[in-house]
């Protein structure tokens, strides 16, 4: 009913934004000066990849159009968890109840960037969603830049779907597979196939994540294994009313709240799953472990990713876990980018330690690590999360990292190279829209080669384009 209640919400609030724009109100971009972009995102809550993905977006939209041409902001959750990120960007707090803060911020901007990959989908939560749609809408209506940039679209409940098509239809929506826009297409959004946009982020250098590893007990010589886990089966999140009055009143619901009106999925059943998950994966690694001689860690890449990682350490013997909470984007892909091999729940975790060629197999909950593991030609390396067999099939896909590592680098390194390639067109799109929606805008003139439509690479992924270019 909460989540009905929101898109009811933002449903209104769109609808007057539009009328409010064709009476003659709402900023308008004028020619000389800034073109004022707002960014929305799940950022704030201290999860690498949103993090990082969102701080790439920023560095290549203000490559392109010109830093001097630009004023950009971006929400974030909690501004202590986000202090020292996206450089030259104004931060805007983006509260729990947030359609009072949609309309009255979104109009202020010339235009919209929506930045969460997770951008449309029943999955996660259908209130991320609506805020996604919520932000594009209020832009679109208004007749500004709406774009999608680097999203996905999945499996949306009736409501969340209808929302979609009715108030994306006059957005860009560039997506991170074909499999997303299939989707979109069929609700009449418009759509480019691009990427994601943590392939260029630039951690601390190699030396600052060997340095921590042999700090917490690697001897510099054993292969590392990195773990990257999650809790699937706490997934959607749900915005409920009355779990929120029990939790203030009984205090109950209180293992599931996550925050403000939103609690996790919970029962015997997500419990259940959850368990089978841990302990597999927990016993494939010792297997692993003894059989190769390798060093463990784990990485919580997001903040509640700490409580599978710290089950997993404990079934372990108490092997370390490096997480987001303690290290920032910076050093904690700079860590994992130190680690030789690495099996991930978490899509980020292996897109941002590919650069530096860290062999990587996935146990997915949703299609990004599978369309991922597709583009890389690595089928072997994909598991489900509720597998039943999933421990042996983990076995087996560890040895494979351990004793194939030319050809799984190999593959990694040209699916590198061509999402490169990808985000430099998705570049050269975000130009052509924004020329389309604003003609006097002062976009780039001339030729320009793919990698001009990329920030500033480093020395690594330069030393990639290379090899595979």
């Amino acid at each position: 009913m909460m989540d009905l209640i929101l898109q009811a919400w933002v449903t209104s609030i769109i609808e007057r934004e539009k009328l409010s724009w064709t009476l003659g109100k709402g900023e308008r971009w004028q020619p000389g000066t800034k073109l004022k972009l707002l960014f929305a995102g799940y950022n704030g809550a201290r999860n690498m990849g949103s993090d990082a993905r969102v701080e790439e977006m920023l560095r290549q939209i203000r490559h392109i159009l010109g830093p001097d041409n630009v004023d950009l902001s971006v929400m974030s959750q909690n501004f202590q968890r986000t202090a020292g990120y996206f450089a030259c960007t104004r931060q805007v707090h983006l509260p729990d109840v947030f359609p009072p803060f949609l309309a009255r911020e979104v109009p202020q901007h010339h235009g919209l960037v929506a930045c969460e990959g997770s951008m449309f989908t029943s999955k996660f939560a259908n209130a991320l969603t609506t805020m996604m749609i919520g932000s594009l809408g209020i832009a679109a209506a208004q007749n500004k830049l709406s774009l999608g940039y680097g999203g996905e679209a999945g499996a949306m409940d009736p409501s969340i779907r209808k929302l979609c098509s009715r108030f994306c239809k006059n957005s860009l929506i560039i997506t991170r597979n074909e499999e997303s826009r299939a989707v979109l297409r069929e609700l009449g959004v418009p759509t480019e196939l691009g990427t994601d946009t943590a392939w260029t982020f630039t951690p601390l250098p190699p030396e600052y994540g060997r340095k921590v590893l042999q700090d917490f007990g690697w001897d510099g010589e054993k292969p590392i294994l990195v773990v990257c886990p999650i809790n699937p089966f706490e997934w959607p999140v749900r915005a409920s009313l009355g779990k929120l009055l029990a939790n203030k009143i009984a205090g109950t619901y209180r293992d599931s709240h996550y925050r403000g009106p939103y609690f996790h999925n919970s029962g015997a059943e997500a419990d259940r799953k959850y368990q089978h998950y841990v302990t597999a994966i927990s016993n494939a690694v010792s297997a692993f472990r003894q059989g190769r001689n390798v060093h463990v860690v784990l990485a919580a890449t997001e903040r509640l990713d700490v409580r599978p990682a710290q089950k997993i350490s404990d079934r372990l013997g108490g092997v370390p876990i490096f997480g987001s909470e303690q290290f920032n984007m910076y050093e904690l892909v700079s860590i994992l980018r130190a680690c030789h091999m690495m099996a991930s729940s978490r899509y980020h975790g292996i897109v941002t330690s590919m650069p530096a060629l860290v062999r990587s197999a996935g146990i997915t909950m949703d299609g990004r690590i599978r369309n991922l593991m597709r583009e890389r030609n690595h089928p072997e390396l994909l598991m489900e999360v509720d597998d039943p067999n999933l421990e042996a099939k983990l076995l087996v896909a560890l040895d494979k990292l351990a004793s194939e590592p030319e050809r799984i680098a190999d593959g990694i390194g040209r699916t590198t190279v061509m999402n490169l390639k990808m985000m430099a067109r998705m570049g050269v799109y975000f130009e052509e829209e924004v020329r389309r929606r604003y003609s006097d805008f002062p976009t780039r003139k001339g030729q320009w080669s793919w990698e001009d439509y990329l920030p500033p690479l480093d020395a690594g992924l330069a030393r990639l384009i290379g090899m595979y270019s």
